[in-house]
């Protein structure tokens, strides 16, 4: 698999990465298709080097592991980014920001604790009751948080400045060379309708606008797919095409 060297890969994990193929599954995008995952571990001499290489290549981060899609015959599943310095908030984002203007974020180190896991669980039984992660331990979502390699945060949101204040929302992130990748986000589905999905993605390209980083990482946008078409609302975006990242259109 093809990482080029603008992307500044030492020469040394150049030659040292092996890459591997997951067998067939079912694709949890598009009813009667199968798919297959490229991946590879990011526990080298340098992994934050490795895991900025790979994102610039539309790899995704799991725990240790770095993977993209690999699907013969599939290309449905395209990487894109949000363009944090020409992004503008709408009315719609307006309204959303406001309801949530209670919220505080606080970036935590990613160790996992057994608030985020009881969040995490309302969370799953409440969107995806059923899905491959509904069963979760809380020794597996340790593994999922702590066995970061690369330079990782949480950012909790809880209703409240106080230490004990509760907590909302959550969201594992990946801090990246050009900004910053939405590794994966819950929050409490039985509370008010307030939007905090949403809220916490226009939260990080507010944020990542701060810090002067030039993207936001959403994951992949799959056209067809309403569980992930919605990504393109969140525009300005790139979206890779082969080896280059190019505008999508509107």
């Amino acid at each position: 698999m093809k990482i080029g060297d603008s992307h500044n890969l030492p020469q040394g994990i150049r030659q040292t990465l092996r890459f591997y193929l997951t067998n067939p599954a079912p694709c949890p995008y598009l009813e009667g298709k199968s798919e297959r995952k490229a991946f590879t571990n990011l526990t080298v001499s340098d992994p934050d080097a490795l895991h900025n290489a790979l994102s610039q290549t539309g790899f995704r981060r799991s725990q240790s592991i770095a993977y993209r899609p690999a699907c013969p015959g599939c290309n449905a599943c395209r990487s894109v980014r949000t363009r944090v310095r020409e992004f503008e908030l709408t009315k719609g984002w307006r309204r959303v920001m406001n309801t949530n203007n209670g919220l505080v974020r606080t970036p935590v180190a990613p160790r996992a604790t057994r608030e985020q896991f009881r969040l995490l669980k309302r969370y799953l039984a409440g969107r995806h009751e059923g899905g491959g992660m509904s069963s979760m331990s809380y020794r597996e979502y340790a593994g999922m948080v702590n066995e970061s390699p690369v330079k990782s945060l949480i950012f909790e949101y809880r209703n409240g400045p106080e230490d004990d204040a509760p907590l909302v929302a959550a969201s594992i992130t990946d801090i990246l060379s050009d900004g910053l990748s939405m590794v994966y986000t819950f929050f409490d589905p039985t509370g008010p309708r307030r939007s905090l999905g949403t809220y916490m993605i226009l939260d990080h390209i507010l944020y990542a606008a701060d810090l002067g980083a030039p993207h936001v990482y959403l994951g992949y946008w799959v056209q067809s797919s309403p569980k992930m078409d919605y990504k393109r609302r969140f525009g300005p975006l790139d979206i890779l095409d082969g080896d280059d990242w190019v505008p999508l259109e509107e």
